[in-house]
């Protein structure tokens, strides 16, 4: 199917494009009332995102309500781990918990790589169901989680700050943790291959908790994981993003992925010196300009473009969008790239 709307695969591919296309982490989510009344007719976050209906429509919610140049399938990093074998709760204004985690290599013993059309079907459906509903409008984004993100909460079993257990294992049993990012990595490529077959256009990896790693301990555990997945999504651009990763930028920079996710800390400018040309950058305005007078976003979002430099980029904020984000500012900022001329 030709896509009426192709501008975020051109940046991804470098190519030229009439104007910068944009489109927002957790646009799909709490900002849009249309979502909550969606959410309320179920039990929980987890019944959404395994039922493919409801997911397909509040991925394509944002493109009708927002104006964005892609959807991004509605769904949830932790899927991979549950598919391994590790299941998760998500505790309302706590986050996910993990009743069991993995903390030495007998714990390895519970898991398995995991089957994509067995254990994650219901994403599956949704793909192919929002392909169908979007008809061309749109890209899909399909994603999932880094291996050492994924990592961190199968060992810590919720969310950190630190993440110094996650931590500890790389000190205390770098075997043990080898093995699990191996585990993680392998089931993440089947997963990712299978979105892909199933319609996804562009494939975003989220490196979350990227930041809390040295480079050093960023270099000999995270990276591998990320450049075997690069390497084995072919079909389709791949971005990534390393929350917090700008201390190991060139490192990011070797991947073989078309497009570099900036969180918002990151200067524009000095990424583009650090990974030349030949990569498209994705991002970067800080999501709390957003609670901005409307000027004041529009101030600052031409600021944040201007310093692309009109080099390959795909406009963002710098993290996914604050759940209170009034929607009419996320409009402002949406309509402010489209209205975007070049110095």
């Amino acid at each position: 199917m030709n896509l009426q709307n192709d501008l975020l695969l051109r940046a991804a591919r470098g190519e030229s494009v009439e104007r910068t296309p944009v489109w927002l982490m957790r646009q799909a989510g709490r900002i849009l009332p249309e979502y909550r009344a969606v959410r309320a007719g179920l039990s929980g976050f987890k019944e959404l995102v395994k039922t493919p209906e409801r997911a397909c429509e509040v991925t394509i919610q944002p493109v009708d309500l927002l104006g964005v140049d892609a959807a991004i399938i509605f769904s949830d990093i932790l899927v991979v781990p549950e598919a391994m074998g590790l299941p998760y709760e998500l505790i309302e204004k706590t986050g996910p918990i993990f009743p069991e985690t993995i903390r030495s290599s007998a714990d390895l013993e519970r898991l398995h790589i995991a089957n994509p059309e067995e254990d994650l079907g219901y994403v599956l459906d949704a793909i192919r169901m929002t392909k169908r509903e979007l008809g061309g409008r749109v890209p899909l984004i399909g994603f999932a989680g880094a291996p050492w993100t994924i990592f961190c909460y199968m060992t810590e079993g919720k969310g950190s700050k630190e993440w110094s257990l996650a931590r500890k294992h790389l000190w205390q049993d770098p075997a043990m943790a080898r093995t699990l990012l191996d585990a993680i990595t392998e089931s993440t490529i089947r997963y990712l291959k299978a979105q892909v077959a199933a319609g996804a256009d562009l494939i975003q990896v989220f490196d979350s908790w990227a930041g809390v790693l040295s480079k050093e301990l960023y270099d000999q555990f995270a990276l591998e994981g990320l450049r075997k997945i690069c390497e084995a999504i072919t079909e389709v651009p791949v971005t990534v993003f390393a929350k917090g990763g700008g201390h190991f930028l060139d490192s990011l920079a070797t991947l073989p992925c078309q497009t570099i996710g900036l969180d918002w800390t990151v200067d524009p400018r000095r990424a583009r010196e650090v990974v030349g040309k030949n990569m498209t950058l994705q991002g970067n305005l800080d999501p709390s300009v957003l609670y901005a007078s409307k000027d004041e976003i529009r101030r600052q979002t031409r600021s944040m473009l201007d310093r692309f430099d009109g080099q390959p980029h795909i406009a963002n904020l710098g993290h996914g969008v604050y759940p209170d984000t009034d929607p009419e500012n996320v409009k402002v900022f949406i309509e402010t790239v489209k209205d975007y001329q070049p110095k």
